[in-house]
């Protein structure tokens, strides 16, 4: 009789073990996927849905929405060295700020960045291309008119819990609709997670802007925010969720005073 309590006593605690090796592998799994999903130009496929709700343009407090899909694929090109591409396809509802109603809907702008990048960094993560601009607004409210190019660069480090950054970029147009305005614009991306056991974060990713062909009190939008997310698995697909808000202490007269940002990455792992 004491053999089979033994025994019994035995499984349980295997039992347990078991649950609990599958567990802590599984956090290891998830710490592992937030930090690289955060790394703008990791070693990971990933495909992010980034909605943004931009509040309060314009006299008549209009709401615009930006849903950006923007899928990042890592390619080996030798022992050493990576190309990454991200790219930006934004659908966009573009009130019309002029008045309570009416607006447009569709396809913005896509814009496309490779960038070098070594595939084994240091304590120092960086990537260096160029970015293009793309005239696929299928609206004139909606797009630039314009082919538009320039440098980006990313910088990074990911010491403990901690993943930090600057992603930048400045576009010019080379061609296009000649009766559109020129494009100068500059995009600069800090980037700050605080990461958690079991793929928890806490997260402050402000997208500032600078469209220098602007009058000086119309050309930055500045937001300050942030928010959180969690690395999840739904069987063996791996996902990103987070939700942040930003208010704009800088924004164009008809620019939204503040934003909620929602986005849903898909993660495939090499």
């Amino acid at each position: 009789m004491r053999r089979d309590n033994i025994r019994i006593l035995f499984a349980i605690l295997s039992i347990v073990l078991s649950l609990t090796l599958t567990s802590i592998a599984q956090e290891q799994s998830e710490d592992d996927l937030a930090k690289q999903s955060q790394n703008p130009i990791g070693n990971l496929i990933s495909v992010p849905f980034q909605n943004n709700i931009g509040f309060n343009l314009g006299p008549h407090n209009r709401t615009q929405n930006v849903l950006n899909i923007q899928p990042v694929i890592p390619i080996g090109i030798s022992e050493n060295w990576n190309i990454v591409t991200r790219s930006i396809a934004p659908v966009l509802y573009q009130p019309d700020v002029a008045s309570n109603s009416g607006g447009e809907s569709g396809l913005g702008d896509i814009n496309t960045t490779w960038f070098l990048s070594p595939s084994k960094p240091g304590k120092l993560i960086w990537g260096l291309g160029p970015i293009l601009q793309f005239p696929t607004a299928t609206d004139d409210t909606l797009g630039t008119g314009k082919w538009a190019a320039g440098p980006s660069i990313v910088v990074l480090t990911m010491p403990g819990n901690w993943v930090v950054g600057i992603l930048g970029s400045n576009i010019w147009s080379y061609a296009g609709d000649s009766k559109r305005d020129d494009v100068n614009q500059l995009l600069l991306q800090w980037f700050v997670y605080y990461n958690f056991p079991s793929g928890w974060y806490l997260s402050s990713v402000p997208i500032n802007t600078a469209n220098w062909e602007a009058d000086s009190g119309d050309r930055w939008t500045i937001p300050l925010g942030g928010g959180g997310g969690k690395v999840f698995k739904i069987g063996k697909q791996a996902i990103n969720a987070k939700t942040e808000a930003y208010y704009n202490v800088e924004h164009p007269d008809n620019g939204p005073e503040w934003q909620l940002r929602v986005e849903i990455k898909f993660l495939f792992p090499k």
